[in-house]
């Protein structure tokens, strides 16, 4: 069984992955750590985000580096956005997606490609989204957990950046794939959105819809 979660950054696709997959008893991999690896090599290795090649040789890496804490920061995450436009990038990144969707028994992922390039045949399929401020206010309340001192401005400033960027990239633009629900989590509380999402996986893999 294999449950494709996508969605923009900070919609909540993350955390609902997480708890599916705690509910269904499978693997869980948040595509978007991959991307976050090969933004931080490229600052690692004094690279351009922007230019291919350099983006393309930081696609190698080992899978320690997913365990990074630095992944999780808001730059390594506008590196992310800027260096999966790349073409090279993404192929280089798909087989390691799909080598992880399709072992035995199955497993969920989270993304923005995930159901209409990584895995178009997944069994259930969720497009999680948010308001622009609902999700930064969610980036504001982590920096600020952290001891940090964002600015709510830029925040939603970077937000937009990164969703014109993942909507209108050439390859794998970030829309919501065929026979995917939607699932707002605006106004839902963490717990409510993430039963809503397990409501919605159980009827699509008992083949009905919930309106």
């Amino acid at each position: 069984m294999i449950i494709a979660v996508d969605g923009p950054a900070a919609s909540g696709k993350g955390t609902i992955a997480k708890a599916l997959a705690r509910h269904y008893g499978l693997p869980c991999l948040d595509t978007g750590l991959l991307y976050r690896a090969v933004g931080l090599n490229v600052l690692k290795n004094s690279g351009d985000p922007d230019r291919e090649a350099d983006a393309l040789t930081a696609c190698v890496f080992e899978d320690a580096l997913l365990d990074d804490p630095a992944l999780r920061n808001e730059a390594v995450g506008s590196l992310a956005s800027r260096v999966s436009v790349h073409q090279a990038v993404r192929n280089a990144l798909v087989q390691r997606q799909r080598d992880f969707a399709t072992q035995l028994g199955g497993a969920i992922l989270d993304g923005r490609d995930i159901a209409t390039v990584i895995a178009p045949d997944a069994n259930a399929k969720l497009f999680v989204t948010a308001s622009v401020h609902v999700r930064a206010q969610r980036r504001f309340n982590d920096a600020a957990s952290q001891g940090g001192h964002p600015d709510m401005d830029s925040l939603i400033a970077d937000i937009q950046a990164r969703d014109t960027r993942d909507m209108s990239r050439d390859h794998a633009p970030l829309r919501m794939a065929d026979g995917a629900d939607l699932l707002d989590t605006s106004d839902l509380t963490i717990d409510a959105a993430v039963q809503k999402a397990i409501a919605l996986v159980d009827a699509q893999l008992e083949g009905r819809r919930i309106g």
